[in-house]
């Protein structure tokens, strides 16, 4: 609350909402990023263990995807919090401010995105690309080694600290999917604790959610 003139509840939250917006942009990003960063690693060291045939170079692909996946996937969750955060609590608060309880949602695209009907098919196919990225091409990699002649005993230890790896990302992996069809509760429309400010003047135009 604040008198007038002075900052209201509504204009922090619209700050808190607009650098929210700011990291989960920033966040997408750099995900994204992430798997072309994955591809060209893994290529690298594909091409390098073809071109010295030498199958004991397939045991870096383990430690190159798996921090690499880690990272897309801490990303990832960070992006879908923000967003759940945007629709559980600043857009009920928002609106509770400026439009009263039961009036029209606010920030409606974090909520509108999610209720497409083939939004839970997208979501198993980008968990089978997420799997097939970042555990799979290396696990083909480890089995190739495992079927070769440079098989020694120091390479089959790391070779299956490398698989320990590999299995607990595709645990994670699988863990954090957001695997739920389309959402049908509009944004904003949820309770909110009562105030008594009253809403700010000034709007801030919403930013797409990922």
């Amino acid at each position: 609350m604040a008198g007038s003139g002075g900052v209201t509840t509504a204009d922090l939250l619209l700050v808190e909402y607009g650098s929210l917006k700011e990291e989960q942009r920033m966040r997408i990003g750099f995900r994204d990023n992430l798997l072309y960063a994955a591809f060209a690693s893994m290529a690298a060291v594909v091409a390098a263990a073809l071109q010295l045939q030498n199958t004991g170079l397939l045991l870096l692909l383990p430690p190159v995807s798996v921090p690499l996946g880690w990272t897309y996937l801490v990303n990832d969750q960070k992006i879908s919090a923000i967003g759940r955060y945007v629709r559980d609590d600043i857009a009920p608060r928002l609106a509770a401010l400026a439009v009263g309880p039961g009036g029209p949602p606010v920030f409606d695209w974090e909520n509108a995105h999610r209720r497409d009907a083939r939004r839970a098919s997208r979501k198993y196919l980008q968990l089978g690309v997420d799997l097939l990225t970042f555990c799979a091409v290396p696990t083909v990699a480890l089995i190739v080694f495992w079927l070769s002649s440079d098989a020694t005993a120091a390479l089959l230890v790391t070779s299956l600290i490398d698989a320990s790896m590999l299995a607990a990302l595709c645990c994670q992996i699988v863990l954090y999917a957001d695997l739920s069809g389309p959402s049908t509760t509009p944004v904003g429309t949820g309770s909110a604790p009562p105030v008594a400010s009253a809403p700010s003047s000034g709007s801030a135009p919403p930013r797409a959610a990922a």
